[in-house]
Formats: structure tokens, C-alpha cells, sequence
């Protein structure tokens, strides 16, 4: 049983695009796979090489176009939450006060951040708070709403 060397090719680029998209996880070769994919079905039809690479480049293009940016957003591609963006959220202890427009300490997973707060509030001595940004190196906090 001989194999038609377009037919390898096509078989060769899809586990060479597989490989190159699990080394990444950046959704940027997968949709080359399943273009080569295609394209290899069209040679297993017997269609000629022109055809297999039209059709490559037009299934990879539409998927690109198409579904790219859905699976970018239901996988959150590139939306893991850096160090300080987790701080975002989280409770910390007031451990020097916070006057209105000036800037106070508070304890935040076991270290001390320069914070204020986001208008003309101020927060007492232990008191708990609530990350809402941050700017620089400065936590930007609001009175924590929970109780604990």
C-alpha cells in the first residue's frame, strides 16, 4: 500500500501545527491544524494541489476571523490576573489611618501598601477595607460592605 506524498505532507502539518499550538496555548496554530486538515481531506478526494491549498487557507482564514475571538473570550486567553491585579477584590487592615485625599497604610496579605481612598472618605485604625484598584504602587480602597 503506497501513501500519496501530499497525503503525509498534509498529515505531517497538522501534528506539526497540534504540537506548536499545545507548546503555546496562545490559540494561534490550532486553526492552522484544522486548515491542513481540510486540506488533507481534499487530496484524499483527489482534488489537486491548488485546490488543497485554497481550501487550507480559506478554512484556516475563516476560522481565524470567526472563532478566534470567541474562543479567546470563553477560554480567557490572556486574561490571567497578574500578582497585583489578584490583590484587586481582596480585604486588608487599615494600620495607619487614611484622611480624606491623603494617603494611610494598610496590611494586605501580610504586607504593607501605601493605599487611599477614592474620594474625600477616611478609614479609621483597623479598619477593614476593600481593594478597589491600584495605582503605581498605591492601593486605591473603599469600605468593605461584608461583615465577617
Amino acid at each position: 500500500m503506497s501513501f500519496d506524498p501530499i497525503v503525509i505532507t498534509w498529515a505531517v502539518l497538522i501534528v506539526v501545527f497540534t504540537i506548536a499550538e499545545a507548546a503555546t496555548l496562545g490559540l494561534t496554530s490550532i486553526w492552522f491544524a484544522v486548515g491542513a486538515l481540510a486540506g488533507l481531506i481534499t487530496a484524499a478526494l483527489g482534488f489537486n494541489i491548488i485546490v488543497q491549498i485554497v481550501v487550507f487557507i480559506i478554512v484556516a482564514t475563516i476560522l481565524i476571523i470567526y472563532t478566534r475571538p470567541i474562543a479567546k473570550k470563553v477560554l480567557r486567553i490572556g486574561k490571567n490576573k497578574t500578582n497585583i491585579d489578584a490583590l484587586i477584590g481582596r480585604t486588608g487592615l487599615v494600620v495607619k489611618p487614611i484622611e480624606p485625599q491623603q494617603t494611610g497604610q494598610v496590611k494586605l496579605g501580610g504586607q504593607i501598601w501605601t493605599a487611599k481612598g477614592p474620594g474625600d472618605e477616611s478609614f479609621a485604625m483597623d479598619e477593614i477595607v476593600e481593594v478597589l484598584a491600584i495605582e503605581g504602587v498605591k492601593l486605591i480602597v473603599k469600605k468593605n460592605e461584608t461583615k465577617n
